[in-house]
């Protein structure tokens, strides 16, 4: 009896043995299979132009917020020292578009710069700077007359 109990434990063993193989080929075959099935999403073009790229974010933008826009842009402008140049400002698809003359060279820049904070998403500036500030500008450029303004924390010692 103790040969064919030996027998069966064997038969167990060997059994449990081959279950345990079984099992763990089933799972590896398993999450081999699902890491087949995942695909790469299939790659988008790259838009051909500007154009392309301009229109959808025009589409998402409302009209409403473009007149929101444009009231803040014009309320910077007034409460800023450039509101007497009184310049004229568009929204459309987020895009603001600035027009006027100045006869301030900085004006045009600082125009720019007020627009963008006020939520534009892109500025077009086509103020017309007169042909006295850029004289002016370029007389101070030439003289020298103008000199940069310096931290007292970036100048060295001079004991």
């Amino acid at each position: 009896m103790s040969a064919i109990g030996f027998q069966l434990e064997n038969i167990r063993s060997r059994a449990h043995y081959f279950t345990t193989m079984y099992r763990l080929l089933l799972s590896l075959v398993l999450i081999a299979m699902a890491g087949f099935g995942q695909t790469k999403p299939a790659a988008t073009p790259a838009p051909a132009t500007a154009a392309k790229k301009a229109a959808p974010a025009a589409s998402q933008h409302s009209a409403s917020d473009d007149v929101t826009v444009e009231r803040a842009i014009r309320a910077k402008l007034a409460r800023s020292k450039i509101s007497t140049d009184k310049f004229e400002v568009h929204v459309q698809g987020g895009i603001a578009t600035i027009t006027g003359k100045t006869n301030v060279l900085q004006h045009k820049g600082t125009a720019t710069r007020l627009a963008k904070n006020a939520g534009a998403k892109q500025v077009v500036n086509k103020v017309e700077v007169s042909d006295e500030a850029k004289e002016k500008a370029s007389s101070n450029l030439s003289s020298g007359g103008r000199r940069a303004q310096v931290k007292r924390s970036d100048v060295p010692n001079r004991n």
